[in-house]
């Protein structure tokens, strides 16, 4: 035994173990979170998130996750029903409390229909108007004297802890990371012994072999520097997300106290404002968010309340046919339609585009919710879905029903705002309004006074993405496009006038005579008749030597000094033959400037300054064709040898007219070896446009609107949005003098709602382009210088028979069709005899037709020579009897 035990413990036995020396004691892992008290307290996992700001669950998912439950559930509180401040998108009567929802609010004035409007003079407008003014005046004071106190908030919204610590729903839970170091040692334990062979005295000891320190976690897992970094870099972006996330929070209360600050004013200020409005006025205010009109003003003494549109749900607008074109007629949800009057003409057309849009929009949660408590059914009008998108709506056909959403709401913030921008011009007066005598005195009227427009989105938020400044670039472009669109029409209509006239013309006795005649050194401009196109002018200026030497701009200038000597000689001759022929309308020069010379040559002479030959000019205008041809004659025998061409191109049945449709006569001389001109005017063609006929051929001639057949073809291509502009700018043009009060000489407002027809017609407002129509035909047909028969006149009931077919009136259209057709037939009776006996024969006589195939042209160049010769004879009695001095003169 003894021998056993000393060999067991003769040797040492070496043992390594790690034993864990702690530097730092490790902090207490508590799942802890605190609040603005002092006390700590341990939330439980389920609530923790909810409690970012001392808030109930429900107030922080309101702001956090933005109405993620039920949108009117604001007040903090799990009752179904909304919080005094705040009302559903059906009660309300300014804004709309459903997230996410956008629209617009208009309020405008109509009539009540107890009352008729406007009020005959002496009867109260002037009353009206004053005492809306005053009664807006009175209520401007109070309009904001809403204090922070009266607005109820809800508990979310009150809450003031956003520096507390805590996250919202949406937000994760950041703990910063806390290591600590760890040293790590590795022993051995060593055991000696001592007594000899016995080893009866052992001691142990240890040793440290290793010692090394490393870093670890709150679980005591080792931490590389690497993992260390990514760890307090997550911290700090996780960190910087939840101090942005509770700014938004913050953000998104201080927006919503905003809102309910101005909700609240504006309910002030409508409490206010509509409380005196004149009699016979109704205010109504159009929601296009949940698509609703509403009376917000109390009714007058004689209102039909049975009768009296107070709300609906509108599911269907179109224009009523009305003659005042201020109606509009409205479908509500459950099938019942009324029409409301507006006061003012853009009041209508401006509504009725924002229904259009408003019901080409998709459904929404106020648009839902005020249909199901006005009562109807989502089966909707005529079958379809009152709450999705309109099928009458003009705006959910074509490419525009390919708009999203958001583009819709886009292009109707734009065109309200159009609107509203525009109808405060009109009130200030800042719209210039040239030929009208009664300027402002119908633009501010009552209706104009209470015409607003509110652009609202969620939670009643009002913005204002749009500047002034914006709204008016844009106007400026498109008041620039109306402007171009009404010239069109102005010189289309014109170049008609120079038709008709010319067509009259021709019916003179002596025409003939004259379309017979061959000018000197005419070979006219039109190409298809052998005329020149302009490079080859046969007429130019005398080259002369020092020419070679000298620019363009040179000779201009060169031959602007001779026009300046040579126009005293040209004075003379237009005095002479003036006085001869009792002509009033005469006038001389001025000559001509170099630039305009250079302008001229480089636009039609390809740059020849040598072909411009009316640097020196003159006008005369003659009564009628036997005056030209008495001219023509006395020219010829006073100074025939100074003609250097006579143009007639244009008077001639078989040539063009000049852009634009007028003709005249050209006369160029040689004055002091200048070539002068002499434009002779017919006055039939010169009453049309006076002085401003050059400036209508040379519209004509830049724009060539000759190529357009109709004037409304300018609006090809158009999209409808710029086509709603456009009527907006037509509205600003006719303020001023509203459709009811329009006088047949009132020649610039009758162009005006010409124009503005040809909107109505390729916009789909057909009732009121019929409306117009009528009322601008019964203007031409009490004109004494137009009449029933006027080419105008008819031109008007051809497009009325457009607008009649549009509207399935095919009785009222075909009656239209048949007086168009009487006028064709009357015209047709004033041509000549001749020719309807030449078909006779060639009819009754085949047989010798065919054997003789050149008979027709042979006895129509004999009916011309008879013709001529009639007319030359009918020249000359005229001759006899109103210019028998000619006979004297060598």
């Amino acid at each position: 035994f003894i021998l056993v035990l000393s060999s067991f413990y003769y040797f040492t036995i070496y043992t390594n173990n790690n034993v864990d020396k702690i530097i730092a004691p490790p902090p207490r892992l508590t799942n802890t979170h605190y609040r603005t008290q002092p006390t700590t307290t341990t939330t439980p996992s389920s609530t923790m998130n909810h409690t970012a700001m001392g808030e109930s669950p429900q107030d922080a998912s309101s702001l956090a996750n933005l109405s993620r439950s039920n949108p009117n559930n604001l007040n903090g509180t799990n009752s179904p029903q909304p919080a005094p401040d705040v009302t559903s998108g059906r009660e309300t009567t300014a804004l709309s409390s459903h997230r996410g929802v956008s629209g617009t609010i208009l309020e405008a004035a109509f009539v009540d229909p107890a009352y008729t409007w406007p009020p005959a003079d002496g009867q109260g407008k002037n009353a009206i108007e004053l005492q809306a003014s005053t009664a807006l005046i009175k209520s401007a004071a109070p309009q904001d004297a809403v204090e922070e106190e009266e607005i109820s908030l809800s508990p979310s919204m009150m809450s003031t802890d956003d520096e507390a610590e805590g996250v919202g729903e949406n937000e994760r839970e950041v703990r910063e990371p806390k290591f600590r170091k760890k040293v790590v040692t590795t022993t051995r334990e060593v055991t000696t012994s001592r007594g000899g062979i016995f080893k009866c005295c052992r001691n142990s000891t240890e040793q440290v072999v290793e010692s090394r320190t490393i870093r670890v976690d709150e679980q005591g897992r080792e931490v590389s520097d690497e993992r260390r970094q990514a760890m307090t870099n997550n911290y700090h972006r996780q960190r910087h997300e939840n101090l942005q996330a509770k700014q938004a929070r913050r953000e998104e209360r201080q927006r919503r106290i905003l809102a309910k600050k101005k909700k609240r004013r504006r309910e002030a200020r409508a409490r206010e404002r509509y409380k005196r409005v004149p009699e016979g006025i109704l205010i109504y205010r159009l929601d296009t968010s949940d698509r609703t009109v509403t009376l917000v003003s109390g009714p007058s003494s004689n209102t039909d309340m049975e009768r009296l549109l107070q709300q609906t749900v509108v599911v269907h607008a179109k224009p009523s046919s009305d003659k005042s074109r201020r109606g509009i007629i409205l479908t509500g949800s459950n099938g019942e339609t009324h029409t409301l009057v507006a006061c003012e003409q853009r009041t209508a057309i401006a509504w009725l585009e924002s229904m259009d849009m408003m019901l080409a929009f998709q459904s929404n949660p106020a648009s839902e919710a005020a249909l199901a408590a006005s009562g109807g059914s989502r089966g909707g009008f005529m079958g379809g879905s009152s709450v999705g998108k309109a099928r009458g709506s003009n705006w959910a056909k074509g490419q525009e029903s390919k708009l999203s959403q958001t583009e819709r709401e886009e292009i109707e913030e734009r065109y309200v705002n159009l609107a509203a921008y525009s109808n405060n011009l009109i009130r200030a007066g800042a719209i210039p309004s040239a030929g009208s005598v009664q300027k402002g005195k119908h633009a501010g009227g009552a209706g104009g006074i209470y015409y607003t427009v509110t652009q609202v989105r969620e939670d009643g938020e009002e913005y204002d993405e749009e500047t002034l400044e914006s709204i008016a670039k844009r106007r400026a472009v498109i008041k620039d496009s109306w402007d171009f669109f009404r010239m069109v029409c102005s010189l289309l209509r014109d170049r008609r006038k120079y038709d008709e006239v010319f067509r009259r013309m021709q019916l003179d006795p002596v025409y003939p005579y004259l379309n017979s005649m061959t000018g000197l050194n005419d070979p006219g401009d039109d190409m298809a008749m052998g005329g020149n196109s302009g490079a080859d002018k046969p007429l130019t200026q005398m080259h002369r030597e020092e020419y070679d030497d000298m620019s363009n701009s040179q000779i201009a200038l060169d031959l602007v000094k001779r026009a300046e000597f040579a126009l005293p000689s040209l004075v003379e001759i237009c005095k002479a033959l003036a006085g001869s022929l009792g002509m009033e309308e005469v006038g001389v020069g001025p000559v001509k400037d170099a630039s305009a010379a250079l302008r001229k040559a480089e636009k039609k002479y390809e740059g020849d300054v040598l072909k411009v030959t009316d640097f020196c000019r003159a006008l005369l205008v003659v009564k009628d064709f036997p005056t030209l041809l008495a001219l023509l004659e006395l020219a010829r025998d006073s100074f025939g040898p100074l003609i250097r061409r006579v143009k007639l191109s244009t008077l001639k049945s078989d040539r063009n007219a000049k852009p634009g449709g007028y003709r005249d006569c050209i006369i160029n001389l040689e004055l002091k070896e200048h070539i002068c001109e002499i434009q002779i005017h017919l006055w039939p063609m010169w009453v049309v446009c006076g002085v401003d006929g050059f400036r209508h051929y040379r519209h004509c001639l830049e724009y060539s609107t000759d190529t357009f057949g109709d004037p409304f073809e300018a609006l090809a291509g158009l999209d409808r949005k710029t086509m709603a502009e456009l009527i907006v700018m037509a509205e600003e043009a006719v303020a001023d003098m509203p459709l009811e009060t329009l006088e047949w000489y009132h020649e610039k407002f009758i162009l005006d709602y010409f124009a503005e027809t040809g909107l109505f017609l390729h916009h789909g407002l057909n009732e009121w382009a019929e409306t117009t129509l009528r009322a601008l035909i019964k203007l031409r047909c009490q004109s004494p210088d137009i009449g029933p028969d006027h080419h105008e006149t008819i031109t008007l009931y051809k497009y009325l028979e457009q607008a009649l077919r549009a509207q399935k009136k095919v009785h009222e259209a075909d009656e239209v069709a048949e007086k168009i057709f009487r006028n064709k037939q009357m015209q047709k009776t004033e041509a000549v005899e001749a020719e309807k006996s030449l078909w006779d024969q060639f009819i009754l006589e085949p047989f010798e037709s065919i054997v003789d195939p050149n008979k027709k042209e042979r006895e129509e160049e004999e009916r011309i020579k008879k013709e001529v010769r009639a007319s030359k004879k009918a020249w000359r009695k005229i001759r006899n009897d109103r210019f028998k001095f000619l006979d004297g003169t060598d």
